[in-house]
């Protein structure tokens, strides 16, 4: 039997009105609707600071429409979310300061270089000059993308883009970073060599929100939320999921069985 969404997060009644303390990401009867299609409906969840927290789902089980209520992009039809200690619709840009955020399709300007990029970025969180020569070095350094600056970022290779893109994502260091499928489309060497840059922001402290289809990727995580039709349906680490399937079982089992009960379920 799989490992439900335990009682840490809470059922509708008697929810919390106030964030847990040290919580970088905390949520309670999250719902979002468009008309009579319930993409969220209704979810409670606590990722703690400093962790690497996974977010598996099928294909339009709720994962995009989460995040973008978290990062204050979409507003929530019912409950609450606190990023950083800050209610999200009370206070979104106090948030969006303290964030970054990586989308699948790499927020991007292909007509500009790879400099120009960073400075645009750099410009919307106000970075002061000295401050932005520092990020920028460190960005182009992390990247491998030192004497590539004047490129036009439509010529560089999807695993570069990748990398570029974590870099705009975290120029103004970000305390917390959403990244939603950030592997998606790029080769096994791209994947790895990324994970290796995210857990060198881990080990600076930044709390990582990650979604990813990739199996493989969801192990290096410190805990696991799997989601399917809006609703949570299992919360823990990898070994207490892959435990709770049985001697043997992968993380891949544990998906696949999880999607299959919840269909079966009313």
């Amino acid at each position: 039997m799989a490992r439900r969404h335990p009682a840490e997060s809470r059922g509708r009644h008697g929810r919390a009105e106030s964030p847990v303390p040290d919580a970088a990401v905390c949520v309670r009867g999250l719902v979002k609707t468009f008309g009579d299609f319930t993409a969220v409906g209704g979810i409670d969840v606590d990722v703690p600071r400093g962790q690497v927290f996974g977010f598996l789902g099928p294909n339009g089980s709720g994962k995009t429409t989460t995040i973008r209520m978290l990062t204050g992009s979409v507003a929530p039809t019912a409950g609450h979310a606190w990023v950083l200690g800050e209610e999200v619709t009370a206070h979104p840009e106090r948030v969006r300061s303290r964030i970054g955020y990586m989308s699948q399709k790499f927020s991007l300007f292909e007509d500009l270089t790879v400099a120009e990029n960073l400075r645009f970025y750099a410009s919307i969180h106000g970075l002061e000059r000295e401050v932005f020569e520092q990020r920028r070095a460190w960005i182009l350094r992390m990247a491998g993308l030192e004497g590539r600056e004047d490129e036009l970022t439509r010529n560089l290779s999807v695993g570069w883009r990748q990398r570029l893109a974590l870099g705009t994502a975290t120029i103004h260091s970000p305390e917390l970073l959403f990244l939603d499928e950030p592997t998606s489309g790029v080769d096994p060497v791209a994947r790895r060599r990324f994970w290796d840059l995210l857990y060198e922001l881990a080990e600076q402290g930044i709390t990582l929100f990650v979604t990813t289809h990739y199996m493989d990727e969801a192990t290096h995580c410190n805990r696991l939320a799997f989601i399917n039709a809006g609703t949570l349906i299992a919360l823990g680490t990898p070994t207490e999921l892959r435990d709770s399937f049985g001697p043997g079982a992968t993380l891949e089992d544990v998906f696949v069985g999880l999607e299959e009960q919840s269909r079966r379920e009313p």
